[in-house]
């Protein structure tokens, strides 16, 4: 083609654009081969989408294909770092049992080294080190009371912060399994992503917690029920920080228990907790987003409202979180001792600075302010003191 001349270009007479058009340009060799290509990938990528989906599932090395496709979508298309981590997720998902398997052999071998120890020092007539025998726990006393999570805000938080929620429910529960002196552990409103994910990756444990209710209902309709089981037979004895009202008429008492929603906007404060009562802590992990929605929840259905008397008994040196676990906690504690200074300052993790005050009195002036990492009902409660 070096001595044939350039093709002409020609103008469109319409001034409308201004694009510039060239005349066609015979099509030799392998310039035919590559638009007959051309052609034959636009037919290819033209195929229905029945015939689309058969396709999908012959494919075995398509690797998380779901994820593939949020990436291709035009109508939600994913980032480069999310598929990132969808991919790690599913990767260690897929590795569940092999790790499962690693746990056992690691506790296999352990086993195995002691019985070695053992014998080796059997033969050698040497001297067996005997284990220190544990103190004996007391049995574990069931109370009266029931502390209710309410997990209705599952539409406000991200997924890493129900992540955040699912680990301190989980906790809660360990906390009230290894206490001396139980509550009735109850999550209500159990339903959206929260329990997808208690069912999914968790592999659905929490159905076999003892003790523990998880239930789909609201805190309203949960707390009425609540007086029914802490009334019946094996609902709890008057014990630890109870035991006060052993010699009183329980008939009264069912009568007078009361139930109050934790929100750091309260008015009041917590002096105590009472048998037969229910106290609710908002399951909200949001960064304090959402601040005060516990406390309107709660005026709306016209229930009280209240805050724990973290500022009359601690001093704290800077802006503090606790989590939903953490005032979970800190009551527990209150039932064995029936002392909110010391429940405090076993619970409050030490790099907080919290210090208790000289009698347990507040300072004027004196307030704490939260990042409510955790919920409106839940960090805030136990930190803002007015």
């Amino acid at each position: 083609m070096e001595g044939s001349e350039r093709p002409s270009k020609m103008r469109k007479i319409s001034h409308d654009a201004a694009e510039v058009l060239e005349t066609p340009k015979p099509l030799l060799g392998a310039d035919l081969a590559d638009e007959q290509t051309v052609h034959e990938g636009n037919a290819n990528s033209q195929k229905s989408p029945s015939d689309g989906q058969n396709d999908e599932g012959n494919d075995p090395g398509s690797i998380g294909a779901d994820l593939d496709e949020g990436v291709t979508s035009e109508a939600n298309p994913m980032s480069k770092n999310q598929l990132k981590k969808l991919r790690k997720k599913q990767e260690w998902e897929s590795k569940r049992d092999e790790r499962k398997t690693i746990r056992k052999e690691k506790l296999i071998a352990k086993r195995l080294r002691k019985k070695d120890a053992y014998d080796k020092a059997i033969a050698e007539g040497g001297s067996i080190a005997t284990p220190e025998r544990k103190e004996i726990k007391q049995r574990a006393v069931q109370l009266p009371v029931t502390i209710l999570i309410d997990c209705d805000f599952d539409d406000l938080m991200r997924d890493n912060e129900r992540i955040s929620l699912g680990g301190q429910i989980t906790r809660s529960y360990s906390d009230n399994k290894g206490s001396t002196y139980r509550a009735h552990l109850t999550i209500c409103s159990f339903l959206g992503k929260l329990r997808e994910r208690f069912d999914g990756i968790m592999g659905g444990v929490y159905k076999n917690y003892r003790g523990t209710r998880f239930l789909e209902q609201d805190f309203v309709d949960v707390a009425e029920q609540a007086r029914e089981w802490m009334g019946d037979v094996g609902g709890g004895d008057l014990k630890g920080a109870f035991e006060k009202y052993a010699d009183s008429d329980h008939e009264l008492l069912r009568e007078q228990g009361e139930v109050v929603y934790l929100s750091s906007e309260a008015e009041d404060t917590l002096t105590e907790l009472k048998p037969y009562s229910t106290y609710i802590i908002g399951g909200l992990v949001d960064k304090n987003r959402e601040k005060g929605i516990c406390y309107k929840r709660a005026t709306q259905r016209g229930l009280r409202t209240a805050k724990l008397p973290i500022g009359d008994y601690l001093e704290m040196s800077s802006r503090k979180v606790l989590a939903t676990n953490h005032v979970n906690e800190i009551m527990l504690k209150w039932l064995e001792c029936g002392d909110w200074g010391d429940a405090f300052m076993k619970v409050i993790p030490k790099r907080k600075g919290g210090k208790l005050r000289s009698g347990g009195q507040p300072s004027e002036g004196s307030e704490c302010e939260s990042d409510a990492e955790t919920c409106d009902a839940a960090a805030p409660v136990a930190i803002v003191a007015e």
